[in-house]
């Protein structure tokens, strides 16, 4: 079935459910006493003690409870909601559904006692039909129950392990601790909106759009899927941001032709970056003699992307990501979304000039991706396949979850324009015989699901010993010189830097993108000459490296992602001062002096191209 993003529509209402939930962490040595005693069967509180919890937010950082903070295993929340009278009366024929934005990591959910949906990931939508549970219950509360567990197995996606301290005389009974091969601390909790949302019984449940441009003309491609009758009718209408209609259809698949189109530009190659048209659907369905009509309205974006051994083009003309890497991090609320954190981090990514981010190392939220469809901000997205080191984790059982997660990924942001490429995982061990199978498995599953867009996965292993990058459209390098290797000596970037280029080039003939650079810089924190930590040493890496994009970005690099966009949390450790300082943000979102410095070189570079726009009252706020 498809994922549509819950819309208001003249069909369709929508009821949001963030706010304060009730919260239980199950401290049962099994972690099992909720299933054990069926917290599910009555309300949350007459099970034990409870409290507040936020949702959306990662559930970690909310309390003063050291315990809950590095909790692992299942925690319990709940909420109770009254419906409107309209949903709940048959003869309207609605049906009623419960969404999750996105859920860390396994959810099971009760509505009113009753088992609704288990999911598997924390990254990604899922959603079930409630409508035969609460009909007939006008005036009584609709009690939502979520189990969720944060366990990380060889098998799940990011991978990770549970290893048993058995030695009593060092460690507690039943003491364990979550091993994780990431740098990122594992937060958990229901960390996007909650809604629900009505449909009539007959529904539009899919649409799939694709675009191709030939001069002044553009074809957008198009497949709706409708559930609930097989008798039906479809009308299509495609309109500009003026509201004028510019296209027709009908039918559940066929081709809108556009006339002298405005193609979707990503940001700083257009004056108009972002430019979307909407897709009206129109669906109508006689039920039991009554007219069913539901209406869906969908962004439409119209580009193109392509892939040579030297460029990556976007609507036929060269394209150079000059963007950052990110995390769903901040104080407090964690991975949970945030409105005014991501609207501050769209601007700080505007004001940089930045045109693109990869969302490491995971899907991020849709309402941020939404932002980017808008702004043209051009996206790398990448699954949660993070931390794939061990054996184990390239064998069948995690090779058929990591197929379902691209399946759930590519029909949540298939139609997006800003998502130009498709990540499927992030430094995995891929020198590992296994790796070959397992990451061509992967890409051709991708690539079938989707063969509009290239794939990649972005490694750090050894040119000559990596068995996946045979099988990617576009090579995505990690290094980091002068950091984790020859700490400290900033002279050895360009030679090392050249030569991994180089070697890349000369095996693959595929360009190049440098996915992750950077170095720790503590905010505030002064060395001249340049030490390690400093703010001072992290702009003259940065500055080395650029030395050598500048020259391989004439031949076949096509991209540079510093990491990281701001300082995010991880796991504690003795290399990590509350957490990694990489970012050219603090955690806070104040600017290091790198940020300067990369700010600089964007605005530089997006001149050089003749992508800069003219500078208009809109662009000032940026400049």
């Amino acid at each position: 079935g498809g994922m549509l993003y819950p819309r208001d529509t003249p069909s369709r209402e929508r009821k949001e459910l963030g706010g304060l939930w009730s919260f239980r962490a199950d401290f049962s040595p099994g972690r099992d006493a909720g299933f054990v005693q069926r917290w599910y069967r009555q309300p949350l509180r007459q099970t034990g003690p409870v409290i507040d919890m936020p949702v959306p937010a990662s559930f970690n950082d909310i309390t003063q409870d050291p315990n809950l903070e590095n909790y692992i295993g299942w925690v319990w929340y709940e909420k109770e909601v009254l419906l409107p009278l309209r949903w709940l009366q048959d003869d309207l024929n609605t049906r009623v559904v419960l969404r999750f934005g996105s859920a860390h990591y396994y959810s099971i959910v009760w509505v009113n006692g009753v088992q609704v949906v288990e999911h598997e990931g924390g990254h990604l939508p899922f959603e079930a039909d409630i409508s035969s549970i609460i009909q007939g219950s006008p005036g009584i509360p609709c009690r939502i129950t979520v189990a969720l567990n944060n366990t990380l197995t060889p098998h799940t996606l990011p991978p990770g392990s549970i290893q048993y301290m058995n030695d009593k005389t060092r460690y507690p009974k039943n003491y364990f601790v979550q091993n994780i091969r990431f740098d990122f601390f594992n937060y958990a909790g229901i960390h996007r909106p909650v809604v629900l949302y009505t449909t009539p019984s007959v529904y539009i449940d899919d649409i799939t759009v694709t675009t191709t441009t030939s001069e002044s003309i553009a074809m957008v491609q198009y497949q709706v899927s409708v559930v609930g009758s097989t008798v039906y009718s479809l009308s299509l209408s495609l309109r500009d941001q003026e509201g004028k209609v510019v296209a027709t259809g009908d039918g559940p698949a066929g081709e809108l032709k556009v006339l002298n189109p405005n193609l979707w530009w990503p940001y700083l190659m257009h004056e108009n970056p972002g430019y979307c048209y909407s897709l009206e659907v129109k669906m109508q369905a006689q039920v039991n003699g009554a007219l069913l009509e539901d209406m869906y309205t969908l962004p439409v974006g119209i580009r193109t992307v392509h892939v040579t051994s030297t460029q990556f083009l976007i609507n036929g003309k060269p394209f150079y990501f000059h963007g950052v890497n990110k995390h769903e991090d901040a104080d407090i609320r964690g991975k949970g979304l945030d409105w005014p954190l991501v609207v501050k981090d769209f601007n700080l990514l505007r004001w940089l000039g930045a045109n693109s981010f990869r969302t490491s190392h995971y899907p991020y939220a849709e309402e941020i991706m939404d932002l980017c469809d808008a702004y043209g901000i051009v996206v790398i997205d990448e699954c949660p396949g993070v931390g794939i080191k061990m054996s184990e984790s390239f064998g069948n059982k995690s090779l058929q979850h990591h197929l379902v997660v691209m399946e759930e990924l590519i029909r949540r942001d298939k139609n997006r324009p800003s998502v130009v490429m498709w990540s499927v995982a992030n430094e995995p061990a891929s020198e590992l015989p296994p790796a070959s199978y397992y990451f061509k498995t992967v890409i051709a599953h991708t690539k079938a699901l989707d063969p509009s867009r290239p794939v990649t996965f972005v490694t750090d292993a050894n040119y000559a010993l990596d068995r996946g990058a045979p099988y990617v459209d576009v090579i995505c390098v990690n290094s980091y010189f002068s950091w984790y290797h020859d700490p400290g000596h900033l002279e050895v970037i360009p030679l090392q830097l050249t030569t991994q280029f180089e070697n890349w080039y000369k095996t693959y003939q595929k360009p190049i993108i440098q996915s992750e650079y950077g170095a720790d810089s503590v905010s505030g924190l002064h060395s001249d000459p340049p030490l390690m930590f400093s703010e001072e040493y992290q702009k003259a890496m940065l500055r080395e490296y650029h030395s050598v994009f500048d020259k391989k970005r004439k031949e076949y690099v096509i991209g540079e992602l510093i990491w990281n966009f701001a300082d995010f949390m991880t796991n504690q450790g003795t290399t990590r001062v509350l957490g990694n300082k990489k970012g050219i943000f603090t955690r806070q979102r104040q600017p290091k002096s790198a940020a300067f410095v990369l700010r600089e070189r964007y605005w530089k570079i997006a001149n050089e191209s003749n992508c800069l726009p003219p500078i208009t009252k809109s662009h000032t706020l940026f400049l």
